[in-house]
């Protein structure tokens, strides 16, 4: 009998560095980056408030590869959604490596910060993508940014409502998730 079992991830951070794109031989577009979040709590024995930083290598595909590369940078602020996935192979000085990263099919801007000397108006903003599934049956919704602020939805699609944007101010404490 098989049993059901769910590899989901859910991320709101700041990428690191920014986005490398490079294409499979098979002209597949891959893009990844680094992503930091932060955690904080005090300490049940009182003392000092403490704060760790997880880093994150993030992989898209696709489109949302391609926009990844389009409209991040090192800083930005992000939601990911994807799955965990390890990944063995063999250096070239033949040493085993083991790397763990998330392979993300939804990414929601979440600041409306610009790349310096990018003119005001210009890029994106809180603009959403979710990667169509491989397999998407007919009718099902698939966002794509086209203009700023303004999205395409495909036949017999329901437009999805716009993420809220999330000010520097927000204690990471206080999102429910």
């Amino acid at each position: 009998m098989a049993s059901r079992s769910l590899n989901r991830v859910t991320l709101i951070g700041n990428l690191t560095r920014d986005p490398e794109l490079r294409y499979t031989p098979q002209g597949t577009p891959v893009c990844t980056f680094g992503l930091a979040t932060n955690r904080s709590w005090q300490p049940a024995s009182g003392g000092d408030r403490q704060e760790e930083t997880e880093f994150h290598r993030i992989v898209s595909w696709n489109k949302l590869a391609e926009l990844c590369n389009e409209l991040l940078f090192k800083g930005r602020k992000v939601y990911l959604e994807g799955r965990i996935q390890t990944r063995n192979w063999t250096d070239a000085q033949g040493t085993e490596k083991t790397t763990t990263e998330i392979v993300i099919d939804n990414m929601i801007i979440l600041d409306s910060k610009r790349r310096e000397g990018q003119p005001i108006g210009e890029g994106y903003q809180n603009e959403a993508y979710t990667e169509p599934a491989p397999a998407a049956a007919a009718g099902e919704p698939v966002v794509v940014p086209d203009e700023p602020k303004t999205r395409k939805k495909t036949a017999k699609a329901k437009e999805q409502p716009a993420a809220e944007s999330v000010s520097e101010e927000v204690n990471p404490d206080d999102i429910p998730f």
